[in-house]
């Protein structure tokens, strides 16, 4: 049984993802600054960690055969004050670099490195613009800038490790991240459009998400940048009217203007307003098969959990 190292494994993705493993017969061990989950359950395993402090489980690195890097401040959750966006540009780019560090000197039968990006590497898509590829050159904005150094220190991994590194899109599920803000006020009758509603929007299943990094420790020759996303972006109009459409009942749509975005939330409203088009064809053409590419299904299968 091979054992895969996670850390950020309690968040959307992380839960997605050890599920998947353990289906598939893998044992986890996630790697997490609370003290208090350093339970073992069936076939998982918590170990300290906190990069922050430069801490971590020595003995529980040395037993894995691959790392999953999840882990950093959530992007959404608070206003980017200057603070804020130091706490999360750092959270990224000095904890990948204290783990890839730890893992040259104390995982010797680590083979293969996984780590979190995401598509906040590209800034927006222009009118008639193409979809984003993997080669195209970052945005010069908070964003795009931390998501640049976050990957070239994941790319230090390299130089021992195979590497993957997934740009994550709009993570849809449950537990966390963007649907559950979508969903809460169509519980109330409210469809919320923000701004024009016909800003393009990347996204893909966190199940899709979770295979397809399943999918990558399993297939050697995956090396490199990957777009994690669904093949079928379409605009937050659209996203949302289909969750109503699904969810049945009378909704009343109600319009966020951008200038109360730009009030409320501040510099992120940056990233909720703008479009984003990125395309999934080199993933694709890897052999990867999306359970999830349409919309409906993506939105149908959430849904049936709550």
């Amino acid at each position: 049984m091979k054992t895969i190292g996670i850390t950020g494994g309690s968040g959307l993705v992380g839960t997605h993802l050890t599920n998947a493993l353990i289906t598939k017969g893998y044992h986890v061990i996630i790697f997490t600054r609370k003290k208090e989950n350093l339970l073992k359950k069936i076939n998982v395993t918590f170990a300290f960690w906190d990069p922050k402090n430069e801490a971590c489980d020595t003995e529980a690195l040395a037993k894995i055969d691959a790392m999953v890097h999840l882990a950093g401040a959530g992007v959404s959750e608070k206003r980017w004050t200057n603070e804020r966006k130091k706490e999360i540009a750092e959270s990224r780019i000095s904890g990948t670099h204290f783990l890839i560090e730890q893992l040259k000197i104390h995982a010797p039968n680590c083979k293969t490195f996984i780590s979190a990006s995401a598509i906040g590497f590209y800034g927006a898509t222009a009118k008639n613009q193409k979809p984003f590829i993997e080669t195209d050159s970052p945005s010069t904005d908070f964003l795009g800038s931390t998501c640049q150094l976050w990957e070239q220190e994941s790319l230090c991994a390299s130089e021992f490790l195979r590497t993957v590194i997934f740009r994550f899109g709009i993570v849809l599920g449950k537990q966390g991240g963007a649907f559950p803000e979508f969903y809460n006020p169509l519980k109330y009758g409210i469809i919320p459009i923000l701004g024009s509603g016909n800003q393009i929007m990347s996204w893909i299943h966190a199940d899709d998400l979770a295979e397809m990094i399943a999918y990558a420790l399993k297939n050697t020759n995956l090396e490199g940048i990957y777009n994690a996303v669904s093949p079928k972006p379409a605009n937050q109009k659209k996203i949302i009217f289909t969750i109503a459409r699904v969810m049945g009942g009378i909704k009343i749509p109600v319009f966020a203007p951008s200038i109360i975005l730009k009030i409320v939330l501040g510099e992120m409203s940056i990233e909720i307003l703008k479009s984003c088009n990125v395309s999934a064809r080199k993933i694709k053409e890897s052999g990867f098969i999306f359970k999830y590419p349409i919309l409906e299904d993506a939105i149908r299968a959430i849904l049936l959990k709550y």
